[in-house]
């Protein structure tokens, strides 16, 4: 491989988050309230310190009791692996700080820079009450378990790209403002509890001194204590920074321009600046990851889903978690094509309050749209009356890796020996994106030639484009997707 490159990780300065001096790994606390006592975690430094091993768990069964295909004892030594990454967002970076840790030669090809696409237009959410039961919601939850290892990791590691990560365990409350949402959110929140997921209820007084600013026309509400954000640009580059530091090679401005093949295995991939082999390739392009697999010659439906979010002038504190109506939920599940909105409110660091969140299919449509902006800026107020005198900075928008059914791609390609994916994370990519890196580096560890997790898998109806009959139709076959 060429020569290591680690100026491309350079710690980011975000006006919206100024993170702050102390290292991220020893800020690992819930706040109940905005004038109560912190709940201190477990202390940092009796944390492992090197880089976290597989584990053996996660290895046997990833997500517990999710099906998976049994791994093989006599799999892939990752010290004798080379992986190429396409993707420097935050999934990618994710990936290569995981295999570079196991001990993986990493290569990231990135046609941009690091965390310029997807992650640079999020919102930094690692959620699970926005998840009801199922595969999603067990790789958020193991997401979550494993991010204070990584903290601590990355503080040992990179210390001074590890506070860019500005990791804030604020939890999560969600309302119902409707005596029919106030029913639902109340069946919901069952449901999760059942699987696992920590969430208790909120009376009228709870919620006034939790978020004093918050509407009082609130129906219920339901505190969910382990959700957190991070900055994601910042959370980003100080994964790949550890990456690099484990070896891992980064190259930007790289595009992808067609596939190595030897016989029917994919064994590298052509780029904009020469060839590049590798044992496993990985798509983590993101929205950009259909097209990425059609180039390839195994393609998979990928399609961008825009998002927009508004940034507030800078606040004096206001809002002390993530809030959302209820009826979030339901937009990041529907399917429809057209504009679907829902009120997200959370502070920054720095001061100024984010404001989402929007839905909508338009390609790669890249213009902000006043009815998307005008529908969140209405929305936010209902919540927090008080933001309706508050000035908009700035806003802005970007693309979520959307698959119709919802969920995501991971998992070796069955088409196309040598192809891996990681995408189709839609809007919880950040949340997911140490628990999809840590599934891939078991699978391939164990020498998986099958998706470790079945609702994950690529060869879905919903990720070949396909209905749901045609998956099983005998002439269907991998040549059909020949290049």
């Amino acid at each position: 491989m060429s020569e290591r490159r680690t100026d491309l990780v350079t710690p980011t300065n975000h006006s919206d988050r100024q993170p702050d001096s102390a290292p991220m790994a020893n800020q690992d606390t819930v706040p109940d309230r905005p004038d109560g006592p912190a709940a201190p975690r477990s202390d940092s430094s009796a944390r492992p310190t090197g880089g976290p091993p597989l584990d053996p768990a996660i290895r046997a069964d990833p997500l517990g009791t999710i099906e998976k295909t049994a791994a093989n004892s006599d799999g892939i030594d990752l010290h004798r692996t080379t992986v190429l990454i396409i993707g420097g967002g935050m999934i990618g970076c994710a990936l290569a700080y995981r295999l570079a840790r196991a001990g993986a030669d990493v290569r990231v090809c990135e046609r941009g820079g690091i965390a310029s696409g997807t992650t640079a237009h999020g919102e930094g959410n690692v959620l699970v009450s926005d998840k009801g039961p199922g595969a999603e919601l067990r790789l958020a939850q193991l997401s979550r378990r494993l991010w204070p290892d990584v903290l601590a990791d990355l503080d040992a590691r990179v210390p001074e790209h590890a506070a860019a990560v500005e990791w804030e365990p604020k939890g999560g409350i969600v309302v119902a403002t409707t005596v029919d949402g106030a029913a639902a959110l109340a069946d919901f929140a069952a449901g999760q509890r059942s699987a696992g997921v920590h969430c208790t209820e909120m009376d009228a007084a709870q919620l006034a001194a939790a978020e004093p600013a918050l509407t009082r026309d609130v129906t219920m509400a339901v505190h969910y204590p382990d959700d957190a954000q991070v900055q994601p640009a910042g959370a980003a580059t100080a994964l790949l920074a550890a990456a690099v530091a484990a070896g891992a090679t980064v190259e930007t401005g790289c595009a992808i321009t067609g596939p190595i093949m030897h016989g029917d295995r994919l064994i590298g991939v052509q780029t904009g600046k020469g060839p590049r082999h590798a044992d496993v390739i990985i798509n983590a392009a993101g929205p950009w990851s259909g097209p990425v697999s059609a180039l390839l010659g195994a393609p998979i439906a990928v399609k961008p889903r825009r998002g927009d979010v508004l940034i507030t002038a800078p606040l004096p504190p206001t809002v002390f978690h993530k809030v959302y109506d209820a009826d979030y939920v339901g937009a990041v599940g529907s399917s429809d094509a057209t504009l679907q909105s829902s009120a997200v409110v959370e502070s920054t660091r720095g001061g100024p309050v984010l404001l989402g969140s929007s839905r909508r299919q338009c390609g790669f449509d890249d213009r902000l749209r006043p009815d998307s902006l005008a529908a969140i800026a209405r929305r936010a107020i209902r919540l927090y009356p008080v933001l309706a005198d508050v000035a908009i900075m700035r806003a802005y928008g970007g693309f979520r890796p959307y698959v119709d059914d919802h969920l995501p791609v991971i998992g070796p390609d069955p088409r196309l020996p040598g192809l891996w994916h990681a995408t189709g994370h839609e809007g919880a990519g950040i949340g997911l994106s140490i628990g999809t890196a840590e599934l891939i580096a078991a699978a391939i560890a164990g020498g998986a030639t099958e998706p470790g997790i079945a609702e994950f898998a690529v060869d879905r109806p919903a990720v070949l484009g396909l209905p749901e009959s045609d998956s099983e139709r005998p002439e269907f076959a991998a040549d059909q997707f020949a290049p």
